[in-house]
């Protein structure tokens, strides 16, 4: 007469027979330690790429709007801009936009740099006063660009925290001069450390007066006057910056007599977070699903091996049926050898994925981390494919005949 055998001992009796083949069983989780690392690495790695870019974005400055030249599909193509906007664009913004709280017009350009027999290239940046309040920038040392500088369009410069470093190391920056594509510059400044944006390192740049950079280097287009980079605008508040938006546009249309597509952009901190995160999220779903095949493999691992089992265990089978288990009894405890295999490898994976994840944040710069609620549904899901892929090993195990298995001892 068969007896129904409870889920416990089931469950101890699963512990025995995994303990007894421990090779087996390790062999078994290797699959699915391999994939739940996988995941959480690579999730990981998705992670801080999205936090990266979060940080960079975020030394732009707070409120702070991006009027920029050329339309969407100029950008996309990557030709090169149009020299549509100008100086009087930035001075028209500052005097007729209410939501705006200051404007700094820019101008870049890669110029060669001599510093007695060094000689290097650096980004270098036409700025007015109005920058460093603007980009949230600071002066670590010396002073900034002022109204009398610009004026005056005189010759001197601040430099970044890492170019000061390459230069003069341990020695004092100001007062010492530099020379941009033949004119002598004297170093008035030195920023503090900002990071990089986008690959830009603004820590090697070199911040020279707007009109400096128009009379000495760029010069001025005959048909557009001075050509600009892009504005940086900061509105009042947060709350203003969609009003700032749309008055800028406006204003700029105006200007620029435009009927059809514009030529230019007014970009937001927020759209430029906004499109950032749908990357990076994308990124992360696609290198989560990268991972999530390397677990599909390893259930495939553990259905494969726990097949072998079964041919293995026939005679085991065969004498349990014998003395009165029930086809569910054999059921349950193959899947509950499948269980606990899948859920062991998952967890060992997840400690191994911890580590991979921390090692990428401290070698690295991305600075890779995991959400707690990625590891819960990483250690649910390698549970749910060992249930999966141990239902066609118990089946066949529950199905034996017990005088067939019985003739193999």
């Amino acid at each position: 007469m068969s007896r129904k055998v409870s889920l416990k001992e089931t469950f101890l009796m699963s512990i025995r027979t995994l303990k007894s083949n421990k090779l087996r069983s390790s062999l078994t989780m290797l699959g699915i330690i391999i994939g739940n690392a996988s995941v959480i690495t690579l999730v990981g790695i998705g992670k801080g790429a999205q936090n990266l870019a979060s940080a960079q974005l975020s030394n732009l400055g707070a409120n702070v709007l991006f009027v920029v030249p050329g339309n969407n599909d100029t950008r996309r193509r990557g030709v090169a801009f149009p020299k549509n906007l100008v100086l009087e664009d930035a001075s028209a913004i500052e005097n007729q936009v209410p939501s705006i709280k200051r404007v700094a017009p820019q101008i870049s350009s890669n110029e060669i740099i001599q510093f007695k027999s060094k000689s290097f290239s650096s980004s270098i940046l036409g700025v007015t006063p109005d920058f460093l309040p603007v980009r949230t920038f600071e002066i670590a040392k010396g002073r900034f660009i002022s109204d009398q500088d610009v004026s005056s369009a005189r010759n001197i410069a601040i430099i970044g925290s890492e170019l000061n470093n390459e230069l003069f190391k341990n020695k004092e920056a100001i007062g010492n001069k530099i020379r941009i594509k033949d004119q002598s510059f004297q170093i008035i400044g030195v920023m503090e450390p900002k990071g990089a944006v986008f690959g830009n390192n603004q820590d090697k740049n070199i911040y020279i007066p707007i009109s400096t950079m128009v009379n000495r280097l760029t010069g001025k287009d005959p048909n557009f006057g001075v050509s600009l980079s892009f504005i940086s605008i900061e509105a009042i508040n947060e709350q203003s910056i969609n009003a700032a938006k749309f008055q800028i546009t406006n204003l700029i249309r105006q200007r620029h007599k435009i009927i059809k597509d514009d030529d230019f952009a007014v970009r937001s901190q927020k759209d430029a977070l906004s499109i950032v995160s749908t990357i990076t999220s994308g990124l992360t779903l696609m290198l989560g699903a990268i991972g999530g095949i390397s677990l599909i493999v390893g259930g495939i691992g553990i259905m494969n091996i726990m097949l072998v089992s079964v041919s293995e265990r026939t005679e085991e089978i065969g004498l349990r049926k014998a003395l009165g288990a029930r086809r569910s009894d054999i059921l349950i405890q193959f899947l509950i050898e499948s269980l606990i295999l899948s859920v062991l490898g998952g967890i060992i994976g997840i400690f191994v994925g911890l580590g991979s994840v921390k090692s990428v944040s401290l070698i690295t710069p991305l600075p890779a981390e995991i959400e707690s609620k990625v590891i819960i549904l990483t250690v649910s899901l390698s549970g749910s494919i060992g249930l999966v892929f141990g239902v066609l090993p118990a089946r066949r195990a529950a199905r034996l005949d017990p005088i067939v298995a019985l003739r193999s001892l």
